[in-house]
């Protein structure tokens, strides 16, 4: 029987172990390895010496659900069952119903164990998009992105076990700091690998999103005094605190680099555990963010310069909204040291991790598996276009094929209005609207544009409702 346990122990071991770490609001520019200056990542740097590192990745919204909804199922935001922030009482955001199928469930299935430690937002607890629901074994930390925009929330989830979180009842005290606390328990779950089974850790950071909070230690004092600070005035925790509110911060600029560097941090905790467990050469770990840099609660992108040359930020499908850090590390698969051009989205995460665990492809997906690339075997099948769509600020889409990226503004009110036009191989930037020179390449776009978009009940635009 014993050599049955081993025999079954060596064939779950040919799967391997995967950490997805998700930064929140984190821009494509805010570590090291994009040309961050003010900003020190060691870690995340060393991951990206480690591993791949890719140069044309995107997000799958330009905000927090829809981002998250299109990474889990394989499906573009003209696609996927969730393509806005919409939340629902009494705490959460509308759920994913139990019929969408996440890549988490095949993974599950396939035979992982599954932890998800950080921000969930995609269905309250004991909804339709519980995320225990989802084939997560264990979740902890923030269900409602509206409470993660505080740092000393009162309350998280554990499962469906509600904990408070002593010292930040009522938001009067801060106390314990949640980023800490979600780190702490994500550690324990690689610490509790047997090697029975492969592991699936799903790693939804807040940091660096919403409010400018961040412990008064080390990391802070390192900051402190090195940049010239304008105070921010928010809503800051006592009487009358709410949870969405940004509290106030005598120091923005340092409490940002702080908390990246916090970030970084954890990323390098996370590295250090997988060794001392001796799993880092069966172990694929990936470093990404959300969406493009936000502006909210005294949050400074241009001074850190966090779209890393790309125009806009969070809530703008230029390329500063959409366009991603991201980094793939495997120990003796991936070549390290090593950069891809390969346009990849959140929606092939699912068809990857697929193809990894030997499961069953999603039978409707808008994703390609990108596995060929990080292993350097096979050829690298690729997309024929991205497509993106953002239900707020008049309405808003998006769709890239090749080099070229077309941008439609006031969807709403004008649905078969023009489009920008720009190439992004001369103009990543995206400076000069060509549309007027390469009419038929607008045209072109513009038509695959609406083919890409299927009208959603729950999100639809403001002329199909």
């Amino acid at each position: 029987m014993l050599w049955l346990l081993r025999a079954n122990a060596q064939t779950h071991r040919a799967k391997p172990n995967i950490v997805f770490i998700l930064a929140d609001d984190l821009g494509y520019g805010d570590i090291g390895i994009n040309g961050q200056k003010l900003i020190r990542t060691p870690n995340i740097n060393q991951l990206a010496k480690s591993g791949m590192v890719f140069k044309q990745f995107y997000a799958g919204a330009t905000v927090c659900a829809p981002s998250r909804s299109a990474l889990l199922t394989g499906l573009h935001t003209g696609h996927t069952f969730i393509r806005g922030n919409a939340g629902v009482s009494p705490e959460g955001q509308q759920p994913i119903p139990d019929s969408v199928l996440t890549f988490t469930e095949i993974l599950k299935q396939a035979g992982y164990r599954t932890g998800a430690f950080g921000k969930w937002g995609l269905g309250p607890v004991g909804s339709s998009g519980d995320p225990n629901k989802h084939g997560f074994d264990v979740f902890y930390g923030y269900n409602c992105q509206s409470l993660a925009h505080r740092y000393y929330p009162t309350h998280f989830w554990s499962n469906n076990q509600k904990i408070e979180l002593e010292g930040n009842a009522g938001f009067l005290q801060q106390k314990q700091y949640a980023p800490d606390l979600i780190q702490r328990q994500a550690i324990d779950f690689i610490s509790a690998d047997d090697g029975s089974k492969p592991f699936f850790l799903f790693l939804p950071y807040t940091l660096p999103h919403a409010e400018l909070a961040v412990p008064d230690d080390s990391i802070f004092q390192y900051y402190k005094g090195r940049f010239k600070e304008t105070p921010y005035k928010g809503k800051d925790y006592g009487a009358g605190a709410v949870s969405d509110g940004y509290a106030s911060q005598q120091y923005p600029h340092a409490t940002f680099a702080a908390m990246v560097s916090r970030l970084d941090m954890y990323v390098g905790q996370v590295v250090s555990k997988l060794k001392e467990k001796g799993l880092e050469k069966n172990t694929l770990i990936i470093f990404t963010s959300d969406n493009g840099p936000h502006m909210e609660g005294g949050a400074d992108p241009v001074f850190f310069n966090s779209g890393g040359g790309f125009r806009g930020t969070k809530r703008d499908l230029t390329e500063g909204g959409i366009h991603i850090p991201f980094i793939a590390s495997w120990n003796g698969v991936i070549k390290a040291g090593t950069t891809t051009q390969h346009v990849g989205a959140f929606w092939d995460l699912f068809s990857t991790f697929a193809e990894l665990a030997n499961a069953k492809p999603a039978k409707q997906t808008d994703g390609i598996s990108f596995l060929a690339t990080l292993t350097a075997k096979n050829k690298q099948q690729h997309h024929d276009y991205l497509y993106w769509e953002f239900h707020e600020q008049g309405g808003k889409q998006a769709i890239r094929k090749a080099n070229w990226k077309a941008i439609r503004l006031l969807v709403d009110s004008l649905p078969d209005g023009p489009v920008e036009l720009y190439d992004l191989s001369k103009d990543p930037g995206e400076k000069n609207n060509l549309a007027f020179r390469y009419p038929a390449k607008a045209k072109e776009l513009k038509l695959l544009m609406d083919k890409a978009h299927v009208r959603s009940a729950l999100f639809p635009f403001k002329h199909e409702e």
